[in-house]
């Protein structure tokens, strides 16, 4: 993987997540934006460092490098489809890597790069294949998809990914994300009980994340 002059820690994420608010909804006609590419960017790199060691993973890891330079560059097209020089773009990493951690993780970028271009109904299948269990990359893919879902106006399915998300990442930086997002598609479906619990969670659980600091209004907003 081509050398990073700068490895993201948690602080980076956490103060990149903050803006994310910028993307929840602001009026009827809109929904909500992606917000975890930042997240998906680190966890390549976390990811990479395991399975570089692996012989027939390292070819794919160095084009994986050269795509998330494109992505990091919001040059989604480019990191999506490849260049006319030797990268092959996610989507032919995916298919050509199927079944191991590479091709994976080209899924996650693949359904990135479409969600990136407003193509939700395109990224789904790519954000759905993807697979892991930790606690950073798989909660944000999972965020990414409930906010594909949520654009396409499949709120009550959007609204249960969010949730599964907040849950599955437990963690100040993408938990009160996830959950204020969740929270103001409940409030379009109508549903002001059901996001008064996730808004009163994100006060009691993540009092010290930047939603925590900020989630009154929307208490107050709901309790009307």
């Amino acid at each position: 993987m081509a050398e990073q002059k700068h490895t993201p820690n948690a602080m980076d994420v956490e103060e990149a997540l903050s803006s994310s608010e910028a993307y929840i909804i602001k009026n009827k006609k809109t929904i909500i934006g992606i917000v975890v590419a930042v997240v998906v960017i680190v966890g390549g790199w976390l990811l990479y460092n395991h399975f570089v060691a692996m012989p027939k993973e390292q070819k794919a890891s160095t084009m994986l490098a050269k795509g998330q330079e494109y992505f990091a560059m919001s040059q989604y097209e480019l990191a999506l489809n490849g260049d006319s020089l030797s990268y092959k773009g996610f989507a032919k990493i995916a298919e050509e890597e199927s079944g191991t951690a590479a091709g994976n993780l080209a899924n996650a970028y693949a359904g990135l790069c479409l969600a990136q271009t407003g193509k939700y109904e395109e990224a789904i299948p790519y954000l759905e294949k993807f697979s892991g269990d930790d606690q950073m990359v798989a909660p944000a893919v999972k965020g990414a998809l409930g906010n594909c879902y949520a654009n396409k106006g499949d709120l009550e399915k959007a609204v249960a990914l969010l949730v599964d998300a907040a849950n599955s990442s437990d963690s100040q930086s993408l938990s009160p994300i996830f959950l204020l997002q969740a929270g103001e598609l409940y409030e379009k479906l109508g549903k002001n009980d059901e996001a008064l619990k996730l808004y009163q969670t994100i006060k009691e659980k993540y009092f010290n994340s930047y939603n925590g600091a900020n989630i009154d209004k929307y208490i107050e907003r709901v309790s009307k």
